[in-house]
């Protein structure tokens, strides 16, 4: 399959932070999530890819090209939704639109203007008169009007209402269909991506943990429920776990030796992404 972004062993050092060594790659015509705890490194990967930080060594390819040698090819392809307003606040948005039309060759009026009506957003409204939802709603209008083949959102749910969120993450899958298109989403709404995501990326402490399939994830990981004294004599089983005055529950990957040997006394559950984000990024702090 074509590999439509490729991240190998990438590194950018600051003073108080390090993202280390982290590789993953999405191929055409896929989800991405990305996901992890405050201060993972999910921004800096992103601001790395679109060639706003330089990183100190590795190599990022987007559409088999250099992201720094050629970010103008690049980025006439991308459709960008960042986590924060970068479009001037006291112009109209048909007026933004008029501005940012030349930097891209597939720039669709007739489409900018659909998605515009779609999302209820006036032509003739100052950008700084809307709420920072309204604002998401028409970054991800100008993301989306010059069709591009890569989409990258940087937290681009924050802020919106659970009607509009289904709505994007549909028009998203939509977007996917004929195959040429793949989405990179970060997001903190876990849900979101359980919905929609072909794989996911767990990052932590600026290191990639795990990418892999959405579906592998799932079935590879059992939440385990069992007692106290289950839980502390096969402790080095799991990545983590919590225990109190009930019993216990940790994150197990070689789930199938516990259901074996403790059929009627424990209790398997598949865990959702949240999950598996919290007993990861706990692994190194046991409750018990």
């Amino acid at each position: 399959m074509d590999k439509i972004l490729e991240l190998e062993n990438v590194t950018k050092e600051y003073k108080n932070f390090k993202l280390d060594n982290i590789s993953f790659s999405l191929e055409k015509g896929y989800i991405m999530g990305l996901v992890g705890p405050n201060g993972s490194g999910k921004t800096t990967t992103i601001k790395l890819i679109m060639n706003l930080l330089s990183k100190n060594s590795g190599e990022i390819k987007v559409f088999g090209l250099d992201n720094s040698l050629d970010e103008k090819a690049i980025k006439e392809r991308i459709g960008f939704v960042y986590d924060d307003n970068i479009y001037p606040l006291g112009l109209k948005l048909s007026k933004i639109a008029l501005l940012i039309a030349p930097f891209y060759k597939t720039w669709n009026q007739e489409l900018f203007n659909q998605y515009m009506k779609k999302f209820q957003l006036d032509p003739q409204s100052s950008l700084e008169k809307l709420s920072k939802g309204m604002k998401t709603k028409f970054a991800i209008v100008m993301a989306l009007s010059h069709k591009p083949d890569l989409i990258i959102m940087d937290e681009p749910t924050s802020g919106l209402d659970p009607i509009f969120r289904r709505e994007l993450l549909e028009m998203l899958q939509e977007i996917i269909e004929d195959g040429n298109c793949s989405v990179l989403f970060s997001s903190h709404i876990t849900s979101d991506l359980e919905k929609i995501a072909d794989y996911i990326t767990f990052m932590d402490k600026g290191r990639v943990v795990l990418s892999d399939t959405y579906v592998n994830i799932v079935e590879n990981y059992r939440l385990v429920k069992a007692s106290e004294e289950i839980i502390k004599k096969e402790r080095n089983k799991f990545l983590s776990y919590r225990c109190n005055s009930f019993g216990g529950e940790g994150l197990c990957k070689n789930w199938h030796s516990l259901q074996n040997e403790y059929p009627d006394k424990i209790v398997l559950e598949k865990p959702t992404i949240e999950d598996i984000m919290y007993y990861i990024s706990k692994r190194e702090e046991v409750e018990c």
